[in-house]
Order: C-alpha cells, then sequence, then structure tokens
C-alpha cells in the first residue's frame, strides 16, 4: 500500500496455545449483551427449576434459551478475522489549522455475510471528537468506505488508530470489539506566510556575481589536481603536475557555492512566557517555518539551528542542505523538526555560539525571545559569522500582557544594532511580511551593517 496507508485483518492470528484460545473465549463471553446474559440466566434458571420439578418439557426450553447465546458468542468468535480494514491519509503533512481526510475502508473477505457493525478510529482529543460509523449488514465479499476529517490548531505528531470494529450477531446477544493493528501518524506543521522579495547584499537570489566560491562537494569539481579518472576529458590534463607526480593529473575547476542561511530559533523556555496557538513561542516557531521555506525557495543552502545546538538537516557541509535538487526533501525534515520542537531548558546561546563559530559567513536569521545582558552580548558576537544578519526580538512580558514593549526589549534591540544586526522587536499578533519588509528597509538605510557578502530575498 501506498505511504500513509495501513491495512491490517481483525485479529487473524491464529492461536497456537490452549492459554490464548481460553482468553480469547472469556473475552468473546464478556462481549454477551444485556440480552444475551438475559437469555442465558433464563435458561440456566429454567433447566434448573427442570430438574427440581421433572420437568422435561422445561429442561428443553431452558437448553435452548441457554445454548441460544453461547451459539452467537462461538459464530461471532470463530468469524472475527473475516473482516479487514484499511486506512488512508491525505495529506499526512499539514499546516497547523488545516484540515487533513482520513479514509477507511472495510471489506468482508468471508463467505457468510455480517450483521450490524460500529467502525470506531482512535484519535487524539485535539485533533476532534472521535469518530463512529454505523454500517448496514456486509454482503459477502462486500466493501463499505466511509471518511472523516481531522484539525488541530497544535502543531505535533498525532498517531492515528488503532481502527475498531465492533461486530453484532444478527440475534444481538454478543457484541465484540476487535481492534486492527495498523497506526497512522499525522504530522501537524508550523504556519507559514508567504514573505515579499527583500534584497540586502549582492543579489536577491541564492547565486550570483557576488557568490562565495569553494571546493565543491558530492561530485562538484575542485580548485586543486587531481588523479586522472576513466571518462574525465584528456583536454584538462594538467601536464606540469603530471611531469611532478609522474602520473596523469587533471584540473579540477572551482565551482560556485551556493549561499548559506542559518535560520536561529530560540526555544529557551526561560525566554518566553505563557503557551497555546497565540503565545511568543509558537509565533517564534511559525516565523522559523516561513523563513526557511521563503530561503530555499531562493536557492540558498539553510539549516535550522536550536540554542541547544541542534542542527537540521544535519546533512552535507556544515549541516546545511546538500544540493538544491534535495531542497524538497531537506524543507521536509526542517518543517517535521519544527512540528515537535519543545521549550529546553537551557539558559543560554552558547551551544549556538559554538556551531556558528565554527561555520563560515552567509545569512543569518534569528528569532530570539528575552535576552538578559549576557546573553546580549553573546548575540552580538554571533554577529561576527555572518555576512548578513536580522534578529526578530519577542518581548514575552509584553506578549503575556498585551502592553507596549518593556524598556529593556528596546535596550536589548538597541544593542544589537549597535553591534551590526537588524534587529525589530515582534509586538503581540505582529505580521513577519510587514516585519520582513521592515527590516529590508533598515538594511538598506545602515548601509549593510559590518562588511560580508551576503543575499536575502
Amino acid at each position: 500500500m501506498s505511504h500513509g496507508q495501513a491495512a491490517a485483518v481483525a485479529d487473524a492470528e491464529t492461536h497456537t496455545n490452549t492459554e490464548t484460545d481460553a482468553s480469547g473465549v472469556r473475552a468473546a463471553l464478556s462481549g454477551l449483551t444485556t440480552r444475551g446474559r438475559s437469555f442465558l440466566a433464563a435458561g440456566v434458571a429454567a433447566a434448573i427449576c427442570a430438574y427440581v420439578l421433572g420437568q422435561s418439557d422445561l429442561l428443553r426450553v431452558g437448553l435452548l434459551l441457554a445454548v441460544l447465546p453461547l451459539v452467537c458468542v462461538s459464530v461471532l468468535y470463530r468469524t472475527r478475522h473475516r473482516v479487514t480494514g484499511s486506512r488512508r491519509l491525505t495529506p499526512s503533512r499539514v499546516p497547523a489549522g488545516a484540515e487533513a481526510r482520513v479514509h477507511l475502508r472495510l471489506d468482508n473477505v468471508s463467505r457468510l455475510p455480517t450483521g450490524l457493525l460500529m467502525l470506531q478510529d482512535r484519535v487524539p482529543y485535539v485533533l476532534g471528537p472521535r469518530p463512529r460509523f454505523v454500517l448496514d449488514r456486509m454482503e459477502p465479499g462486500g466493501r463499505r468506505e466511509v471518511s472523516y476529517r481531522v484539525r488541530s490548531d497544535l502543531r505535533g505528531r498525532y498517531p492515528l488508530g488503532p481502527l475498531q470494529l465492533r461486530l453484532n450477531d444478527p440475534f444481538g446477544m454478543c457484541e465484540l470489539t476487535r481492534s486492527f493493528g495498523a497506526f497512522d501518524t499525522l504530522t501537524v506543521i508550523p504556519r507559514t506566510e508567504p514573505l515579499p522579495p527583500v534584497r540586502l547584499l549582492g543579489d536577491a537570489s541564492g547565486h550570483g556575481d557576488g557568490r562565495l566560491r569553494s571546493l565543491a562537494l558530492a561530485g562538484d569539481d575542485d580548485v586543486i589536481p587531481r588523479t586522472y579518472r576513466y571518462g574525465d576529458d584528456l583536454r584538462r590534463v594538467h601536464w606540469r603536475s603530471t611531469a611532478r607526480h609522474g602520473e596523469l593529473m587533471v584540473r579540477r575547476e572551482e565551482q560556485p557555492q551556493r549561499a548559506r542561511c542559518t535560520v536561529l530559533l530560540d526555544t529557551r523556555q526561560l525566554a518566553y512566557e505563557g503557551s497555546g496557538p497565540d503565545s511568543a513561542f509558537e509565533w517564534a516557531v511559525s516565523g522559523a517555518a516561513s523563513t526557511l521555506v521563503h530561503i530555499l525557495e531562493r536557492g540558498f543552502a539553510v539549516r535550522v539551528l536550536t540554542d541547544t545546538g541542534q542542527s537540521v538537516p544535519g546533512e552535507g557541509a556544515n549541516g546545511f542542505t546538500a544540493s538544491a535538487q534535495e531542497s524538497a526533501q531537506s524543507a521536509g525534515l526542517m518543517m517535521d523538526m519544527l512540528a515537535v520542537v519543545e521549550q529546553s531548558d537551557g539558559e543560554g546561546l552558547t551551544a549556538a555560539h559554538d556551531v556558528l563559530r565554527g561555520g563560515s559567513e552567509g545569512l543569518l536569521v534569528a528569532f530570539f525571545g528575552d535576552l538578559d545582558a549576557e546573553q546580549t552580548a553573546l548575540a552580538g558576537r554571533l554577529r561576527q559569522r555572518a555576512g548578513a544578519a536580522v534578529a526578530f526580538v519577542l518581548d514575552s512580558e509584553n506578549w503575556a500582557t498585551g502592553g507596549t514593549a518593556t524598556a529593556a526589549a528596546d535596550q536589548r534591540v538597541r544593542a544589537l544594532r549597535e553591534v551590526g544586526w537588524t534587529a525589530l522587536a515582534v509586538p503581540p499578533g505582529a505580521s513577519l511580511p510587514a516585519l520582513w519588509q521592515q527590516a529590508g528597509q533598515q538594511r538598506a538605510e545602515t548601509g549593510g551593517g559590518t562588511a560580508g557578502t551576503g543575499t536575502w530575498s
């Protein structure tokens, strides 16, 4: 089956030992309905009275009443594996607030018709009420298909399943609930907003005249000679190196390196107040998601870095996306990480500083929570490793109370600007596209800050 689809057979396993069979029988007997229990009790009572009174006719009636629910239990227990079910989730990854549809299908693969069926799928409460469906009698080889929608305003990964089927016998004597052993996972990623094209330095995309150049990775050419390989163009033979090394050497030409962008997300718990879809932390996560999607669309090599030093996708040079062809896959990895990212117990940005200290220049876009004087100074040192740096600073106290920006927050923003950051304070409910445009204007007015080569679109 395709990705996002799961199928199982309800209790199709063969019980090979007496203990398992006994437990199955006990489970089936526990499924007797009120009607079934009443028939069984009446039959036992009639049989006892017939024995005491010596009435054979009453004994026959009692046996009939007692045996009927037991026969229904036996038939229902032995035919439980004849129903199969599958689930298909489309799509399996949705933004917060968007809907996904779950398609359920049941097939009766036995030669006998089923009774009335109740189908139930288990879903987390944040996705909505638990869906239940009543299905009419299914003919042999019959099929029934139903669907329902799920939606969450909270990002995360949510399991769907197991699918449960409630079986009834035609007389209503017994009711069994069987579970299918297949699960699906719905990934709710942060909301993203389209950002306007804004030019900071150089070109308006990840490639251009001012691009950086370096040794190519993953099959690209390098700037120094190397040993001749079968299939190399003989016109690229470097004869001077060949004479020096005594073997055939070829030139490896210099190739452009994709412009890089690091999206830094401050996840420290002490840097944010409040929770929920409208909290400052959720705005920062959504802002990071919008930024990485926008930057990837413009050909940049991108990575998402948190204050803990965790880098995603973690492949390629220094954790950046390895090639333009892998952008879609890398975007999925980063979105999946942002879907489940939680606030950390860290107290500072030291781990992120260590990661950036070992990297090369590029664009740095940071989403900060509350910064004290020490962390503001550390953020200032992060700027030294970037050709262009933009910071969105959230004042958690301001977000929690809905008031105006505090003096401490304004001071942090000014301190970042003094060391070359394009820094903006983020008021509650701010529009990221508007702030993005404002950052571009501020960057143009300040003349680009410290020296460096980079672009931002």
